[in-house]
């Protein structure tokens, strides 16, 4: 996101400045992918995708309650402009989704500064690693977590759980997926950062490929909203470094 104004919820208060740091997800892909480029890992392919939107406030702004077809084919109502870059990332998720088909042993990472509630609940620098199920039987977060304590790029480690994905459920006709649990008076929900690995398998069509399935995939978000650092602080680049050494011991 390269600056976020909040759209037409937009973020009243003076909370707007040093909005040009929610790129930082973004720019820890670009990073990362150079640092793969200099590294050449043996035995794996790396693939980076890079989700790019302002969200700005105009006449052509998304607004509450506008329903939205996904590349899945999912209809996702749009409950607060501010939750964007979840928005930005399940189409890009879908087809990432569609490569690992054809693949095999791929494992699926988003990363983004995607909720104040990540720092709320760590503190500030630490990044938080959700995963679905057939990542968590793969170890993926714990290894994130040991790798990123020993090399200066710590993780903390959060379950998804059923609530997430039953608050991601539309009890109405006109959509499949909510972006936000209802009822809502702001974004400031219970299970925040939680909740979005919910969406993103929602939205995306992941959860056509839990690890019952024929065909499961694994999928691991980090949000780094409190790891990537606030201005005036200089931005931190996690998680280059932990993915960077993960990617060298697989």
């Amino acid at each position: 996101v390269t600056y976020d104004t909040g759209g037409l919820d937009i973020k009243a208060g003076g909370i707007m400045a040093g909005m040009h740091r929610d790129k930082c997800g973004a720019a820890a892909v670009a990073g990362l992918m150079k640092t793969v480029a200099l590294l050449r890992p043996a035995g794996i392919r790396v693939i980076g995708h890079m989700s790019m939107v302002r969200n700005s406030c105009g006449a052509d702004g998304y607004v509450a309650d506008e329903v939205i077809v996904s590349r899945a084919g999912r209809r996702v109502r749009v409950v607060h402009t501010d939750a964007e870059g979840r928005m930005a990332m399940a189409d890009v998720l879908c087809l990432a989704k569609e490569q690992a088909l054809e693949t095999t042993n791929a494992k699926l990472f988003t990363i983004a500064t995607l909720t104040g509630h990540a720092k709320r609940t760590v503190g500030g620098g630490y990044s938080i690693a959700c995963e679905n199920k057939r990542a968590k039987q793969l170890g993926i977060a714990a290894s994130l977590q040991s790798i990123g304590e020993a090399n200066g790029d710590p993780f903390e480690v959060s379950n998804v759980r059923r609530e997430d994905f039953d608050n991601a459920k539309s009890e109405y006709g006109t959509e499949d997926v909510m972006q936000l649990p209802m009822p809502i008076a702001t974004k400031a929900t219970v299970r925040g950062h939680q909740f979005p690995v919910a969406f993103h398998m929602a939205a995306s069509g992941l959860d056509d490929h839990m690890a019952s399935s024929s065909s499961p995939i694994s999928y691991t978000h980090l949000d780094i909203a409190g790891s990537a650092l606030e201005h005036p602080e200089l931005p931190s680049a996690a998680p280059v470094t932990a993915l960077a050494a993960f990617l060298q011991s697989l």
